[in-house]
């Protein structure tokens, strides 16, 4: 069984794209930048740890599905008393899809996000479906058990009835409150950065002798990356819903935009195509690209800043 025409993924992300593919299939019509806007992915910037992109987060997968006006059914690998469930999980994911729905199944395809479940294959015992790195344009087939060996088996998620309206401008305006409260957090040095206390000790770090290019550096910059060019859609979306603030809105993603060209000039610094390790010479021609990223990402928050300010 499976269902075809699926949308693809649109941006590089493992808490919230997929959450909108599987409700554009429902009918929905949010767009890729949207979503990441009002999830408050699109303007995280964190490192230090591969796990950034899913640790740090604005409200979990379900609690944002809730947020939208949707039941979100939750099926784990594992329930409370330590047993064993992935069985239910697995038969759940297959009844959504014969009623036509796909499926959020936690490293169905992946290494530990939310993949889009939009098929099963009972012979082969595999869940068939796209990933946010995975299967771009033909489905990928992986066994249905492989979210109950995840290091953290989530199981899945199923998006379910519409049971409240959508409250469009509350959600917006906290995703502007949230993207400056993120950026501006300030935590101990030796502990996990964010924001722009995260963003200038990356630059600064690569403008040292020694700095590596870890497996954290290549999947915070895959997906944040790819989550700041919604940051520009989003704000260009939304800003003629608000007068006041429209001018800052439209400025601010002026700035994201620019970051998000300084993002890319890092592409062959330190993305998974870049040198491991250490490489100075790398180091000496991404540290100022950095700088000038994180500038950029703080003109942007200044403006979202203002923008508040008018709003409210």
């Amino acid at each position: 069984m499976i269902i075809q025409n699926v949308d693809k993924y649109r941006v590089c992300e493992p808490l919230f794209e997929g959450v909108r593919i599987v409700l554009t299939h429902m009918g929905e019509t949010f767009s890729p930048d949207y979503i990441q806007g009002i999830s408050g992915a699109a303007f995280k910037i964190a490192g230090g740890c591969p796990s950034r992109p899913t640790c740090l987060y604005t409200m979990w997968t379900s609690d944002f599905i809730r947020s939208l006006g949707y039941e979100a059914l939750e099926y784990p690998c594992v329930d409370e008393n330590g047993m064993d469930v992935s069985d239910a999980m697995i038969e759940a994911v297959k009844h959504q899809i014969d009623l036509g729905n796909p499926a959020l199944v936690w490293s169905a395809f992946t290494n530990l996000e939310w993949d889009v479940v939009c098929g099963y294959d009972n012979d082969q015992k595999q869940f068939i479906g796209r990933g946010s790195y995975i299967s771009a344009d033909e489905y990928a087939r992986e066994a249905w058990n492989r979210a109950a060996l995840a290091e953290f088996p989530f199981g899945a998620i199923l998006i379910g009835d519409k049971k409240h309206a959508f409250d469009q401008k509350k959600a917006e305006i906290e995703s502007l409150r949230e993207a400056v409260r993120h950026a501006r957090t300030v935590n101990d040095p030796n502990a996990y950065l964010e924001g722009v206390q995260f963003y200038e000790k990356w630059a600064a770090d690569y403008a040292h002798e020694g700095r590596e290019r870890d497996t954290a550096d290549a999947y915070c910059y895959q997906v944040y990356s790819s989550a700041r060019k919604a940051a520009v859609g989003y704000l260009r979306e939304i800003a003629p819903r608000y007068n006041k603030a429209g001018d800052d809105l439209i400025k601010a993603s002026g700035w994201f935009e620019r970051e998000s060209e300084q993002l890319d000039l890092a592409y062959p610094y330190i993305s998974w195509i870049s040198p491991w390790g250490v490489d100075e010479e790398r180091s000496k021609k991404l540290a100022p690209i950095l700088r000038e990223a994180a500038d950029c990402y703080e003109k942007g928050i200044l403006c979202l800043e203002k923008a508040l300010e008018r709003i409210t």
